[in-house]
């Protein structure tokens, strides 16, 4: 009997043994990861019908990305006026191990409105995935309350106007050291608080920021900056859209020391001849909506 509890003890060592060996041999595998995720601008996971989709994220695989896929599927229990779904797949990022997911793509209008499941799923060629379920609510444009857009956006040099409204005095705008640059840009269709920028960044700088939250004061030079809160619902046109709206603008002297907001204007904003990108970046917080624009500008320093 005593040997019969010697072997059992025995045996029951070795399988622990032998088990925690095999862990030590096989660690579980590390699935990819994902930050600076946004689904929608601003990332307030809304898509309007027909329009541009922002989405992003910065991906890190274990060993290297396999496939990269976005899926947008109606949920169930929910009720939708017909039957639609979209399926992405981006091949470009295979074989990658680092990268920033930064796609745009139009939600098409015949999307049903309604409550939908998307999802961002990548694959790493060590077998694991990282999966993110969140939902979005796709919408018409003609039922949110805001629907912010650059209206009119003004640009002169030494008080000479230069551009107006979407069409180019000059082409391109060109501007020298000593030059003031005044930009004015009217963001429309809004009410509640909100805030608008106008700035201008070094394209050789590959930063092109789309909202207001990606704004590194590092790298853009500040001309203006525009807050409103209150804002009430004005009167409607025939288009049934707001035409509340707000005015930014202020100017600069190409040459400056500091921007409209006391930054200096050193390092990797150091005024230099080349080639900038004047940017008009909105956002309301009351809605969490945004609107960008971005108009090229030339400087001969």
């Amino acid at each position: 009997m005593k040997k019969t509890k010697i072997l059992v003890a025995f045996l029951m060592l070795a399988g622990t043994f032998s088990a925690c060996k095999k862990e030590q041999e096989e660690p579980e595998a590390v699935k990819p990861t994902a930050d600076h995720i946004e689904i929608g601008y601003a990332n307030n996971k809304q898509a309007i019908r027909g329009r541009d989709f922002h989405f992003n994220a910065d991906v890190t695989a274990a060993l290297r990305i396999s496939a990269v896929s976005v899926k947008i599927l109606q949920k169930a229990g929910q009720t939708y006026s017909a039957s639609w779904k979209m399926e992405l797949d981006w091949a470009e990022f295979k074989g990658v191990k680092n990268t920033t997911v930064h796609k745009h793509f139009t939600i098409p209008a015949e999307a049903p409105e309604g409550t939908y499941e998307f999802i961002f799923t990548v694959n790493d060629e060590n077998g694991t995935k990282l999966e993110l379920k969140e939902d979005l609510a796709i919408i018409d444009a003609a039922n949110m309350p805001v629907d912010p857009m650059v209206d009119r956006d003004i640009f002169s040099r030494n008080d000479d106007m230069v551009y107006y409204m979407n069409t180019y005095v000059e082409n391109p705008l060109l501007f020298k050291k000593g030059d003031k640059f005044t930009a004015r840009a009217q963001v429309k269709q809004i009410q509640g608080d909100g805030i608008l920028y106008t700035a201008l960044i070094k394209r050789k700088l590959n930063y092109f920021p789309e909202t207001v939250a990606q704004l590194d004061m590092a790298k853009a030079t500040i001309i203006s900056k525009t807050e409103h809160t209150g804002l009430g619902p004005a009167s409607k046109v025939n288009t049934q859209k707001q035409i509340n709206g707000v005015w930014g603008g202020d100017d600069i002297v190409i040459g400056a020391e500091k921007d409209v907001l006391g930054n200096a204007i050193t390092g990797n904003k150091a005024w230099e001849s080349g080639q900038y990108n004047l940017v008009i970046l909105y956002f309301n917080s009351t809605y969490k909506v945004s609107t960008h624009k971005t108009i090229p500008v030339t400087i001969n320093y």
